[in-house]
C-alpha cells in the first residue's frame, strides 16, 4: 500500500480503484495539518491540469517519487522542480484530442452562425419583433491554427469537411504536414478568417495572442481558444471585442478560471464555455484509465507510461 496525496477531487470510479492505498485529500480540511502529519510518508501525488502542484509543495515532500496528472496540460505543475529531484511527471495525452477538436469546431460554427445567441433570442421572445442579425459562413473560409500538435491536427482534419484552407504557426514546421506553415504569427492572423489556438500553455506562450495579433485578425476575424487562458492577453481581447476591432470569439478557457471577466459575459459576440473540451463520458473515462495506468505502471515497474 502506497501513501498518495490527492490534490483535488476525482470521480467515484477513480476513488474505488484507489481504495487499496492510503489516499490523503489535500483539498479537504487543513492542508497544513495534513502535511505536518504525513509529509514524510507521501510517495505519489495525483493532481490535474486544474489543481497543479507548486514547487514549494514538492520541496516539502521528501519521499515523493512520482506525480501523475489528470489532463494533458501541465503548466500548473512545477515540472522543472520535480525533474531537479528526479521525480517523473505524467499526464493523459492523446485520449482527449478528438473531443477537444470537436469542441473547437463547435465554437467555430457557434461563433460564426450565432447558435447560442439565436437560442437566447428565441427563448427571450424577441423573434416576434425582430430578426437575428446575419452571421458568417464557415465553409470555404481560411483557418489559421496556432499549435499544430495532436489537437491542432485533429482540428485541421475536420476542416476538410468544410472545404477550408489551412495554414498553421509553430515554433518550427511540422515534417510531412500537408498544411502550409506560416512562420510569422501576425501574417497568419491577417490571412485567417478563424484563428484557432491549440498550443501549450506556460511561460513560452504567455500572452502570445496580444493586441497586435488581435488587430491583425481584425473586425471580421474570429478567435477560438481551446488551449489555455494564459495564451491570450485577456484585457486586450476584451478591449478588441468592445471596440469592434475583433469580430468575435469562442472561448473554452480563461486566464483565471473559473472567474471570467464580467465584460466578456456582457458581449453578444462571444461564446463562453466552462472549460469542457474533454468533458464527455468517453473521454473522461479514457483519461481516468490512463491516469490510473500510469500509477499502476509506476508502482509495479518504476516507470510512467506517458511522462511529460
Amino acid at each position: 500500500m502506497s501513501c498518495i496525496l490527492q490534490m483535488g477531487p476525482l470521480s467515484e470510479r477513480v476513488q474505488q480503484r484507489l481504495s487499496g492505498h492510503e489516499v490523503l485529500a489535500y483539498w479537504q480540511g487543513d492542508a497544513e495539518t495534513l502535511l505536518a502529519e504525513h509529509a514524510g510518508c507521501i510517495e505519489i501525488m495525483l493532481t490535474s491540469a486544474r489543481f497543479g502542484c507548486p514547487a514549494s509543495l514538492i520541496e516539502r515532500l521528501p519521499r515523493l517519487k512520482a506525480i501523475c496528472s489528470f489532463g494533458v496540460g501541465h503548466d500548473a505543475i512545477a515540472v522543472q522542480a520535480a525533474r531537479a529531484r528526479g521525480i517523473p511527471v505524467s499526464n493523459t495525452p492523446d485520449v482527449l484530442n478528438e473531443c477537444v477538436a470537436d469542441l473547437a469546431f463547435g465554437l467555430i460554427i457557434d461563433s460564426a452562425r450565432q447558435l447560442a445567441l439565436g437560442d437566447r433570442f428565441v427563448r427571450e421572445g424577441r423573434w416576434a419583433d425582430a430578426n437575428l442579425p446575419l452571421g458568417r459562413r464557415v465553409s470555404g473560409k481560411r483557418l489559421g491554427i496556432v499549435g499544430l500538435g495532436r489537437i491542432g491536427e485533429a482540428v485541421a482534419k475536420r476542416s476538410a469537411g468544410f472545404d477550408m484552407t489551412v495554414r498553421y504557426h509553430n515554433r518550427r514546421p511540422v515534417t510531412g504536414s500537408p498544411y502550409e506553415y506560416e512562420a510569422n504569427l501576425l501574417e497568419l492572423a491577417r490571412w485567417a478568417d478563424f484563428l484557432v489556438l491549440s498550443c501549450p500553455g506556460g511561460s513560452q506562450t504567455q500572452n502570445l495572442i496580444d493586441r497586435a495579433v488581435l488587430d491583425a485578425l481584425g473586425a471580421k476575424g474570429i478567435l477560438i481558444n481551446v488551449a489555455r487562458g494564459s495564451v491570450v492577453d485577456e484585457p486586450a481581447l476584451v478591449a478588441a471585442l468592445q471596440e469592434g476591432r475583433l469580430g468575435g470569439a469562442g472561448l473554452d478557457v480563461f486566464a483565471d478560471e473559473p472567474r471570467v471577466p464580467a465584460a466578456l459575459c456582457e458581449l453578444p459576440n462571444v461564446v463562453l464555455l466552462p472549460h469542457i473540451g474533454s468533458a464527455t463520458h468517453e473521454t473522461r473515462g479514457a483519461m481516468e484509465d490512463l491516469l490510473l495506468d500510469n500509477l499502476d505502471s509506476f508502482l509495479r515497474k518504476g516507470r510512467l507510461l506517458t511522462p511529460v
